[in-house]
């Protein structure tokens, strides 16, 4: 990979994105999208990574939005592409093999919320803000935002955030059950690494089939989503970590876990 906005770490099985433009703020542009569709490329391939985590470079900033300069002259058609782009990286994010977590270090605004809710979770500094404030430039979220965030919080709060373009504290943002957990600034990367790790531990097969049967059957009935779940849970019955793990079980130790 040639990253010149990332910077990309591996640690054991835990794989580190960081956006690093912080004399921007970590805004987006088309490079930084493109640089995240290859790292995120390598995380699905990458068998030894089965965990990451996603945050922005220094203490005020996530990703403060997307770069408004890069899209001043852009007509319909140029956006349309652009809408189109960011949605499939998110979205390959979202449906990414390994779990992704979001580091919420500062500003997570426009794209930038819109990235960290393509994540599985997001973990936020007490200094975190979230917003969509796209209709305060006579705009809307393109990135899935007007999606993802309905589904996260229903309709009525996705509306008046949308519509408003008011910021969210972190505090205000675990109440409605957007982040999981608030942190201190400083003590952010060293949770979000431990719960990497911890996640990383266990058998990679039966996170990637319980990550599907959690997104594929969200928006199903619960009876197709029944069907799913029985479906993949019958599946991970031929994978040589299903016998790894019941045979450490059964015998009182760890599991040794091959992702077979």
């Amino acid at each position: 990979m040639n990253l010149e906005m990332l910077k990309f770490n591996k640690s054991g099985a835990v794989a580190t994105v960081t956006i690093s433009r912080a004399n921007s703020l970590n805004a987006l542009n088309a490079q930084v999208i493109n640089e995240l569709d290859q790292v995120f490329d390598k995380i699905n391939s990458d068998n030894s990574i089965r965990s990451a985590v996603l945050t922005g470079e220094g203490e005020k900033a996530f990703v403060a939005g997307a770069d408004i300069k890069e899209m001043k002259d852009h007509g319909a058609e140029e956006s349309l592409k652009m809408s189109k782009v960011g949605q499939a990286v998110f979205s390959k994010i979202e449906k990414c093999k390994k779990p992704v977590i979001a580091a919420v270090n500062g500003f997570a605004l426009g794209g930038g919320f819109e990235l960290a809710l393509s994540c599985d979770f997001i973990l936020a500094s007490e200094n975190a803000k979230f917003g969509l404030p796209e209709v305060s430039l006579g705009l809307i979220p393109g990135y899935g935002g007007t999606q993802r965030l309905a589904r996260n919080v229903g309709l009525q709060k996705a509306k008046r955030l949308i519509f408003s373009g008011e910021m969210l504290s972190a505090d205000i943002a675990l109440q409605w059950g957007l982040v999981t957990e608030v942190l201190p600034l400083a003590e952010l990367m060293e949770k979000a690494n431990k719960l990497a790790t911890k996640i990383s531990r266990q058998a990679p097969l039966a996170i990637q089939y319980a990550k599907d049967s959690v997104l594929l059957g969200y928006d199903k009935t619960l009876d197709a989503g029944l069907e799913l779940e029985a479906t993949l849970f019958s599946k991970v019955f031929t994978t040589e970590d299903k016998n790894e793990g019941v045979n450490a079980f059964i015998e009182k130790r760890k599991p040794d876990f091959k992702g077979h």
